[in-house]
């Protein structure tokens, strides 16, 4: 059976940079379930997992633009240290959620100062390729309740 729309594919993968260092890689007894076509994975990995069969491997280099966006400079801000009130300690990579006029942006600290602390609001994987070895290990029908929800069930 192949990947297609609303099916059920589950792979193995290992995810790095540009310069070979891993990002993040599937647990060697737990593939990565996702439902195709219902935007579970970044659209470049759905692209290129699109008609693969279980057994299959293969190597795909996702552009920024079908992965996490371009960085957006203006998603970085300088807010005032009061706007951590009731955070005993604020720390370089840490997250918080910001309440923005387009909704929550969750941000990353990238600079404490005194008076003031740098965030980033763009995902940490933005603006940049990203390198993906998979190796699919199923394929087969979505449940109802799959297609319904739009994700693979918790017990899949």
């Amino acid at each position: 059976m192949e990947i297609a729309e609303r099916r059920v594919a589950a792979f193995h993968y290992t995810l790095t940079n540009d310069a070979g260092e891993v990002i993040d890689k599937s647990p060697t007894d737990a593939p990565l379930a996702y439902l195709h076509g219902a935007g579970n994975i970044v659209p470049g990995l759905e692209k290129a997992l699109l008609g693969k069969k279980a057994g299959d491997s293969l190597t795909a280099k996702v552009a920024p633009e079908e992965a996490y966006g371009p960085r957006h400079e203006g998603l970085i801000q300088t807010v005032p240290r009061s706007a951590f009130e009731g955070v005993e300690s604020v720390q370089p990579g840490m997250q918080f959620e910001a309440r923005t006029q387009q909704g929550p942006l969750l941000v990353t600290v990238t600079k404490v100062e005194p008076e003031q602390v740098v965030v980033d609001g763009n995902h940490p994987l933005a603006g940049q390729h990203l390198n993906f070895a998979v190796e699919v290990a199923e394929v087969r029908e979505a449940t109802e309740e799959e297609l319904n929800n739009g994700h693979v069930a918790p017990s899949a």
